[in-house]
C-alpha cells in the first residue's frame, strides 16, 4: 500500500504543468480518484492552452496558478493562494527544467561558456526548487490544525542523470550538468532539514529518462527507440517510484526504474 492509499482526498501540486512531463502528471492525476485537488502552475498563459482546457473541464478539481519559479515573490503568492483553500499538500512534483532556448544551447566546450547563460541554468534548474522547499514547508507540516502532520507527503523534483558527477564520462553541457548537480545538492540538504522539521515528508530527485518532449527533441538522434519514452510512460514510471518509497528514502536521487543513482 502506498502513502496515497492511506490518505483520504489527497492534494497535489504540479509545478511547471503547461506542457511536457508536468502536463502529463496533471492528466494522470485527474484519472486518479484518490486525488482530490490538483494545483498546477504555468509561467506563460499562451503556452498553457491545453492545461487551461483541462481546468475548464475539471473546474472542481484542477486549479491553475501563474508562477515563475525564478521570482520568489510569485512563489510566495501562489502558495498563499493554495493555503487559503487547503491545509495540506501530499504530493508536489517540480517539473520545471531548462536546457535550450534560441541561441542558448548546451555547451560542447569551455569556449562556449558565458556567465549570463550559466546563471539562467542555475536560476531555473536549481534555485527555484529550493525556494519551493522553503515556502512549501507549512503545507507539508499542517493537517487539520496539527502542528506537524501525521500524513505522509512527497516533494519530488525532476532532475537528470546528467547531473550525476560520478556518472559524468562524456563532459560537455556544463551549465545543464552543473545546475542539475546543484539541484540534487539543494534537495539533499533540504531533505536533512525536513527530517527535523517535517519528518513525514520525503524529499527526492528523479531522473525521468529521455522523454519525448520539446526539451529533449533536438537531442534525440542517438537515442535508441526503446530508450525514448512517451510522456505518459515517463509519468507512470515516476509515479510508481514515488508510490514505492520506503522509510529512509528521503534525500536520494532515483532513476525512472526505482534504482538509486550516484551523486
Amino acid at each position: 500500500m502506498s502513502f496515497i492509499d492511506e490518505i483520504k482526498n489527497a492534494n497535489a501540486l504540479i509545478v511547471g504543468a503547461s506542457r511536457g512531463i508536468g502536463l502529463g502528471f496533471v492528466k494522470k492525476l485527474l484519472q486518479d480518484d484518490r486525488i482530490d485537488k490538483i494545483y498546477a502552475t504555468y509561467r506563460q498563459l499562451e503556452s498553457a492552452s491545453e492545461l487551461m482546457a483541462l481546468a475548464s473541464e475539471h473546474s472542481e478539481r484542477l486549479i491553475c496558478l501563474s508562477m515563475d519559479i525564478t521570482d520568489e515573490l510569485q512563489i510566495v503568492e501562489a502558495i498563499q493562494k493554495i493555503r487559503t483553500q487547503i491545509k495540506k499538500l501530499h504530493l508536489v512534483v517540480n517539473c520545471v527544467g531548462f536546457l535550450h532556448e534560441g541561441n542558448l544551447q548546451p555547451e560542447k566546450s569551455l569556449r562556449q561558456l558565458n556567465s549570463e547563460n550559466l546563471l539562467r541554468y542555475f536560476q531555473i534548474n536549481s534555485i527555484g526548487a529550493v525556494l519551493l522547499a522553503k515556502h512549501l514547508l507549512p503545507l507539508f507540516r499542517n493537517s487539520e490544525g496539527a502542528a506537524v502532520s501525521s500524513e505522509r507527503s512527497v516533494f519530488a523534483s525532476i532532475s537528470a542523470k546528467l547531473g550525476s558527477i560520478d556518472d559524468n564520462q562524456l563532459g560537455g553541457w556544463y551549465g545543464y550538468r552543473a545546475s542539475k548537480a546543484a539541484l540534487n545538492m539543494f534537495m539533499r540538504t533540504a531533505a536533512i532539514e525536513y527530517k527535523r522539521s517535517c519528518p513525514k515528508t520525503w524529499v527526492i530527485t528523479l531522473h525521468p529518462g529521455t522523454t519525448d518532449t520539446r526539451l529533449s527533441r533536438p537531442f534525440q538522434g542517438n537515442v535508441p527507440a526503446e530508450k525514448l519514452f512517451s510522456v505518459e510512460r515517463t509519468v507512470t514510471q515516476l509515479l510508481a517510484v514515488i508510490e514505492q518509497l520506503q522509510e529512509g528514502d528521503s534525500g536520494y536521487f532515483f532513476s525512472w526504474d526505482g534504482s538509486k543513482l550516484p551523486w
